[in-house]
């Protein structure tokens, strides 16, 4: 089967765009989880972090699945997201719509550039539930707000919430940035555990300044990534929370992968984000593939030249973090 791509990446978090509303392809279930692990896997020539899948709805513009490099689906993703809403908005024309997620209809629009000739677009991150069934997170309480995990941590306090992708948080110093501690958490829970059977994504998020934080990501089915959108903007939601910064106001959220904006809303006791970042795209591919043999050949392949720009923004981003 021929199948055209694009790839490209918010905050360095990349993926592949498959898009089923203009090309009628007829994939399985089994062959979007396949074709995640055959051209997601780094050592196939190709590689990404996962694969978004732009799909026809009956009441939004478009609908986004989500497949991680290890075949299993994300119910969001906020960098993919991005993604999907420039893919669509340049697909239709338009400036703003809503596309259709897992779990809810997200507001999606095109913004001013954050960093000159980087493609920005702000989208929605929704719903937020501090239920530890939402996760789900197996403790005795029904939820966790700055608390300690005794089982994982004698130090640490951690927030979990699900926005909706499952999110274990803590905010840190740099000591404990700089260790292994964050990697050996991030593998038990992510393991065969007790506290939580589907596994968790785990972000260690430190203050840099004044409504600027800097946020790492191990992300469950992929493992440390440049960015995690949901992770920064869960993040952003719980210094909110602990006072560190403010709702309402822009917050600067810095990743290994570069920067992005988010500000968090509450409203009648209930919160949602928005996630301003770039769209970038690497490059267009066709390729041929065959998933019942696992393999598939480059046909054509196309630089699209931007990602020079966001490199720019990448290296301002890295020279305030080596400043704190």
């Amino acid at each position: 089967m021929d199948i055209k791509l694009i790839k490209g990446h918010g905050s360095g978090n990349d993926f592949f765009i498959i898009d089923e509303i203009s090309n009628h392809y007829t994939f399985t279930e089994e062959d979007r989880s396949r074709l995640a692990k055959l051209l997601c896997n780094r050592d196939s020539g190709l590689g990404a972090d996962g694969i978004l899948y732009v799909m026809g709805s009956d009441h939004a513009a478009g609908r986004m699945r989500v497949f991680n490099a290890d075949g299993s689906e994300a119910s969001m993703c906020g960098n993919g997201l991005r993604l999907v809403a420039r893919y669509i908005c340049e697909l239709k024309g338009l400036e703003e719509t809503v596309i259709e997620t897992m779990k809810a209809d997200l507001k999606v629009s095109k913004q001013n550039d954050l960093f000159d000739q980087v493609h920005t677009y702000q989208v929605e991150i929704s719903p937020v539930s501090f239920e530890l069934s939402a996760l789900p997170l197996q403790l005795n309480n029904p939820s966790l707000m700055n608390e300690k995990i005794v089982q994982l941590s004698e130090e640490l306090r951690f927030t979990a919430l699900a926005v909706p992708n499952p999110h274990l948080i803590a905010i840190v110093e740099k000591d404990q940035l700089e260790g292994n501690l964050q990697k050996i958490l991030s593998e038990k829970v992510n393991g065969p555990n007790e506290l939580f059977p589907d596994g968790v994504n785990v972000s260690f998020v430190r203050t840099i300044m004044p409504n600027t934080i800097y946020v790492r990501t191990f992300e469950r089915g992929v493992g440390f990534t440049n960015a995690c959108g949901t992770a920064m903007s869960a993040s952003s939601l719980v210094t909110c929370l602990q006072e560190i910064n403010q709702f309402e106001k822009p917050i600067d959220v810095y990743n290994d992968g570069g920067r992005v904006q988010c500000v968090v809303h509450q409203f009648d006791g209930k919160y949602h984000i928005d996630l301003i970042g770039n769209a970038t795209y690497l490059y267009e591919a066709v390729i041929n593939a065959n998933v019942d043999d696992s393999t598939f050949t480059v046909l054509s392949k196309e630089d699209m030249s931007e990602q020079d720009s966001y490199e720019k923004l990448q290296a301002e981003a890295q020279e305030l973090l080596s400043e704190y």
